[in-house]
Order: structure tokens, then sequence, then C-alpha cells
């Protein structure tokens, strides 16, 4: 199921900056959680397996199933959203996981993908929005009047977007020493801004969803592109200063 990556210096660089324990896998096989087993698989390439768990108070009543797993006790890597890179802290040491998915992107763009999930690993951020939000995501869903996906959908977007706040200035940073992953993270931002300019247009006409809107919105922010109002006040040294505060009451204001 799994097999070490070779990457290019630079995402080497970038590892032994930010992760330097962190494994990089290549997957025989796509996966939006891993399936069970391939835990086996992975329990041979690492040292410890530690699933993640929370209080059942943590999630409304109407949360979807496979929050709950990740909740428990079951050891759930990979949450729909995550894309063709995912990442865990749920193992020592933590793992990058690269999936088929990526074949047929550009090179440039999967190592930055690479690169990123290596810099998240090295943050002191959660791995989910679940170890974000804590006990006060029954809080922020019930100030969200969309269904238990969207909601969940929101919050990921939400905090992928603080995330952003905290990564963007690290990509910056890689114009002199790293320039071809700075250019493969400012071409990203390039090709997404003009999506993300009309975005609200699209969402006040009914052709798009709110979530998705978000989902769209706040995935700009890690690459340094402006997001249109509501979200605008996403894309802030308060939302990265203050957090689930933050976000809990922006939702209350937006949504409520």
């Amino acid at each position: 199921m799994f097999g070490e990556r070779d990457y290019p210096d630079e995402v080497a660089a970038v590892r032994d900056e930010h992760a330097p324990d962190a494994l990089v896998l290549d997957c025989e096989r796509d996966f939006e959680t891993l399936p069970v087993a391939a835990r086996d698989d992975l329990a041979l390439l690492t040292d410890e397996l530690r699933p993640f768990s929370c209080p059942e108070t943590w999630l409304p009543e109407d949360a979807p199933e496979l929050l709950r797993r990740f909740a428990g006790s079951d050891l759930v890597v990979g949450m729909p959203g995550d894309g063709s890179v995912a990442w865990t802290r749920q193992t020592a040491p933590p793992v990058v996981f690269v999936k088929p998915r990526v074949e047929g992107s550009p090179e440039p763009f999967v190592d930055f993908l690479v690169a990123e999930a290596l810099v998240e690993v090295g943050l002191a951020l959660p791995e989910q929005f679940l170890g974000f939000f804590e006990d006060r995501y029954p809080e922020f869903a019930a100030a969200v009047p969309l269904d238990a996906g969207s909601t969940y959908q929101l919050a990921a977007a939400l905090f992928d977007a603080y995330k952003g706040l905290h990564t963007r200035e690290v990509f910056a940073g890689w114009e002199g020493d790293r320039p071809e992953l700075f250019a493969a993270w400012a071409d990203a931002g390039e090709r997404i801004e003009p999506r993300i300019e009309g975005v609200t247009g699209e969402v006040s006409r009914g052709e798009t969803d709110f979530a998705d809107a978000a989902e769209l919105a706040c995935s700009g922010i890690k690459h340094g592109v402006e997001p249109p109002a509501p979200f605008t006040a996403l894309d802030t040294g308060a939302y990265r200063d203050h957090g689930v505060d933050y976000a809990v009451k922006w939702a209350e204001k937006t949504l409520g």
C-alpha cells in the first residue's frame, strides 16, 4: 500500500526545517479515509499508532458518521476535503500521504502540496477542524443554518483559512532560496484568484452553495489571495490571534 516517496532538494530542505522526522509515502490506492487493511501496512512503517479521540460533547447530534468515527477510538486517517496529499500526527513519526490521484498534476504543484503538508505537520496546529473547534463545535454548528454536511464543509473551510494565515508567510519566504516551490505557490494563487473574485455573486444568484464558496475563498487565503465579503473578515490578524472564538463569532454574525 505504501512506499517512500522521492522528492527534490527543495522539498527535502522544507522537511529538514519543519518536520525532520516525518515520513513521506506514496500510496498505491486513492482513499478518503485510510482503509482498515492499510493500517497494518502503516503500522509496519511507524513506531506507534495513536488515534485521535475526543469527548462526545464536542459533536452536535447530527454530526456526520465519519466525523464521529474520527472523534472515537478508530484510527481515521484522511477526511473528505483533504485532497491529493494528506498528513497525520496520529502516528509516530508523522506521515504525509501522496495519493495516486496526483497523477496528471504538474510536478511542481505536487511538490508544493508535499511541502505544504510538511510545513503544517511542523506547526502546533490540530490535524483536523474538530481539534480546532473542540467543545465549541456544537456552538458553531448551532449558528450555521445549513445541513450537517454543509456545516462540516464550512468548518473545514474556516480551519483551512486559519492554517493559511500561519503558513503563507512561510510560503512567501521561499522566493529567494526555494524558487520552484515559491513559483508553484504563486501560480496556484494566480489560477484561483479569478474564480474567487466572482464567488459572492454566484452565491447571491443561487449558482453556488455558501459552503462551496467558503471552501474556495478560504483556500485562497494561504496563497495570499484576498477573499470577497463576507470572507474578508477571515483574512485578518484577529482571526489568526483569536482562532476559534473569532470563527464562532464570524458564523453568528454572518449567518445568524
